[in-house]
C-alpha cells in the first residue's frame, strides 16, 4: 500500500512538472514575485523524493567521487566474491 502511494505521489508531481493542465490548474500562480514558483520546487522535491525511495538518488550526481573511494568499492567487491 505504501508503494502505491509513493508511485501516485510520484506520477501526480511529473505531471505536475510537464504542466498537462496548461497552466489552469496552479497551485500559487508563477506571476506573484519571489514565491511564484515554490509550487514547481516542491512538486521537484516531491518527485527525487519518491525516486530516492526506489532507489534511483540524483542527488549524488553532484558529488565528486574519490579515486581512493572507489578503489576500496572495488577491492570490497572482490574480496566479496572470493
Amino acid at each position: 500500500m505504501k508503494n502505491i502511494i509513493i508511485i501516485l505521489m510520484g506520477i501526480i508531481s511529473l505531471m505536475y512538472l510537464l504542466n498537462i493542465g496548461v497552466g489552469v490548474i496552479e497551485l500559487i500562480p508563477d506571476n506573484i514575485p519571489f514565491v511564484g514558483n515554490l509550487d514547481e520546487a516542491g512538486a521537484a522535491a516531491l518527485l527525487i523524493m519518491c525516486l530516492r525511495y526506489f532507489g534511483l538518488d540524483f542527488t549524488r550526481i553532484f558529488q565528486k567521487s574519490s579515486k581512493k573511494t572507489e578503489k576500496t568499492k572495488s577491492n570490497a567487491q572482490s574480496q566479496n566474491q572470493i
